[in-house]
């Protein structure tokens, strides 16, 4: 099947992520397991330049109380600290704690396991068939970063 339009594209890449995401990512020096939305919460922060929670729901898709009810177990967690706004009382920020930012750097979004079984099921010159395509498509998602980048406001903190 040629992909000739964004839906083909859009199935195929979900299909992929399907069979190989991981569903929880465990810290090494704990055991800890959180869920991938957790996770994908840390991919988000950093442990130096806050962010505003209401920004992190906005961001993420979510209401602001739902992303409170997400940090709040991340902090019992200890993977993230919240603080008030110097600037506004009424604003919550969040930051990584050193805990976080370990975790967020061991994640994967895919599991390395599944995705060697899924390359196991091809052939070698369709494995490297599909490994060049890869290539050209992160080739293309590096440039289209870059124009991203270029035409946001230089003071916005997209993530």
């Amino acid at each position: 099947m040629a992909v000739r339009s964004r839906d083909d594209f859009i199935a195929l890449y979900s299909q992929i992520y399907f069979a190989c995401h991981t569903r929880h990512v465990h810290d090494p020096a704990t055991g800890k397991r959180v869920s991938a939305r957790q996770a994908s919460i840390l991919s988000h922060l950093d442990s130096v330049e806050p962010t505003a929670l209401s920004e992190l729901a906005e961001h993420l898709g979510v209401t602001p109380s739902t992303m409170s009810i997400a940090v709040d177990r991340l902090v019992r967690q200890g993977y993230v600290a919240r603080a008030r706004a110097e600037s506004d009382g009424r604003v919550r920020h969040v930051t990584l704690t050193a805990a976080g930012e370990r975790l967020r750097n061991t994640q994967k979004v895919l599991d390395p396991e599944l995705v060697r079984a899924l390359l196991a099921r091809l052939s070698p010159t369709d494995r490297r068939t599909a490994l060049r395509g890869l290539e050209l498509l992160a080739a293309a998602a590096r440039e289209q970063v870059k124009a991203r980048r270029s035409d946001e406001d230089p003071g916005s903190r997209a993530r």
